[in-house]
């Protein structure tokens, strides 16, 4: 089994991996599969099943499907360019994919949230069609967007989960007892056997300048939130906290009587600053959602800037370190909300990134498995339940929360020797069965929890 930390991180845009990374993506899959064809197309229609169709208009799912049939991709994303692809789709009806000719496109009737038919393979489906010059359809795809940005035909979910296309890796660990064990067997690290994986695909150089890409979008982000006030977008007039509360602890530092708790605001605000800019629609990176996006970032940045005797050297090894965790999550459970809940988001983040702490803190690699089983443990249950379908209440509050319970897991598992009751591959079936028996209500279709407690104005 092999997972890159280039799938488990990829450069996106918010305001989520799921239902407006993926649907993107999807549809220029999609628009790939028409140039392929042998039919001529005239036109494109597309329908949002599940919780793509309930939580889509929060999520931008409509914005992101009808800009990916423009042509647009989430890592190339330009806002300015998307604004005006969609002004011109509105007043000619039309859009205008490179390689393709002018497709017929009319938002109000082309494209359909369907609420009442659920589409077998997973909860965020979504079926894309193109159309000759009568209006018929000749070419149809069903996609799954299965969290994390990860998108799969219905084929493909169906064909099954293996992940081993590719040169061979050394380490093929499909399980966190596999990943000790050939630990012990090589004396590497966890890092230091994914990175041979990554290298045997990709080699070490794609591996460094990837690596320090991914942290300077996470980093930017970061401060790009600690830097913004105002209003968040979609109607339920959230305030921006973390610029203020960030000016309130600058000010506070260096007084005698600063509260040692005030620590765990500093771990909060770094991870609102990110869920902030994604609830915004800006830059984020998929770590491994984007609705979790902020846990990790927030986890490194307190390593870097709190922790005495840290240092840069070691992000590549915490980047693939937390990949490695995340990619045993996704292959035995999820990482999806609609399909698991947010034990699948906010705790895969936090298991990923209290490993990863773990590991650069000097953990062995029974601590580190440790450290992600004891973050994953305690989020075990959490429903996936947006206000409004929007990633705002309660995730921005949430992705604080779950950075500290990373830090506290990496702390506990490192003042012990990594033995411990409860294995990870244990805790991760038990999120999978979790979610499995988990109420759809719960599980990122707004029909449940906070989304129906709290008004929606």
């Amino acid at each position: 089994m092999f997972l890159s930390v280039f799938e488990m991180f990829k450069v996106g845009i918010g305001p989520s991996s799921s239902h407006t990374m993926g649907p993107m993506v999807a549809a220029a899959r999609f628009l790939d599969m028409m140039r392929a064809s042998p039919f001529e197309f005239a036109g494109v229609k597309a329908s949002l099943h599940g919780s793509l169709a309930f939580t889509g208009v929060g999520h931008a799912t409509d914005r992101a499907t009808i800009l990916g049939l423009a042509g647009f991709l989430p890592d190339t994303y330009d806002n300015d360019k998307a604004d005006a692809v969609l002004t011109a789709m509105r007043a000619t009806s039309t859009l205008t994919p490179a390689d393709l000719p002018t497709l017929n496109f009319n938002q109000k009737t082309d494209l359909i949230f369907d609420y009442d038919t659920q589409l077998d393979g997973h909860a965020n489906g979504m079926i894309l069609m193109a159309t000759d010059k009568q209006g018929d359809v000749t070419l149809s795809q069903v996609f799954y967007s299965i969290g994390g940005g990860f998108v799969m035909t219905e084929e493909e979910l169906a064909a099954g989960k293996a992940t081993d296309e590719g040169a061979p890796v050394p380490f093929p660990f499909k399980s966190a007892a596999e990943m000790l064990k050939m630990s012990n067997a090589s004396g590497k690290t966890i890092a230091a056997m994914k990175r041979s994986n990554e290298e045997a695909r990709g080699g070490a150089a794609n591996l460094k300048t990837g690596s320090a890409r991914l942290w300077q979008v996470m980093s930017d982000c970061i401060n790009r939130g600690l830097e913004t006030d105002g209003i968040l977008p979609g109607g339920l007039n959230v305030k921006r906290r973390a610029k203020g509360i960030h000016d309130a602890l600058l000010a506070e530092r260096g007084m005698n009587q600063q509260a040692p708790h005030t620590i765990n605001d500093w771990m909060s605000v770094y991870a609102m600053a990110v869920n902030e800019e994604n609830a915004a629609g800006g830059q984020v990176v998929t770590a491994p959602t984007n609705g979790a996006a902020g846990v990790l970032p927030a986890t490194l940045r307190y390593y870097l800037d709190h922790v005495p005797g840290a240092s840069e050297s070691h992000i590549e090894d915490f980047l693939l370190t937390a990949a490695a965790i995340g990619g045993l999550v996704k292959y035995n459970a999820s990482i999806s909300g609609a399909e698991a809940g947010c034990q699948a988001e906010v705790g895969s983040a936090a298991a990923m990134s209290a490993a990863a702490l773990c590991a650069v803190m000097g953990g062995s690699p029974e601590q580190v498995e440790n450290a992600a089983e004891i973050a994953l443990e305690h989020h075990l249950g959490m429903t996936c339940d947006p206000v409004k379908g929007l990633v705002q209440v309660p995730c921005i509050e949430r992705n604080g929360l779950g950075a500290i319970k990373a830090v506290s897991a990496a702390s506990l598992a490192l003042r012990g020797d990594g033995t411990h009751l409860v294995p990870l591959d244990a805790c991760i079936e038990t999120m999978r069965q979790t979610g499995e028996d988990m109420s759809a209500k719960y599980k990122e279709t707004s029909l449940g929890g906070l989304a129906v407690n709290v008004p929606n104005c």
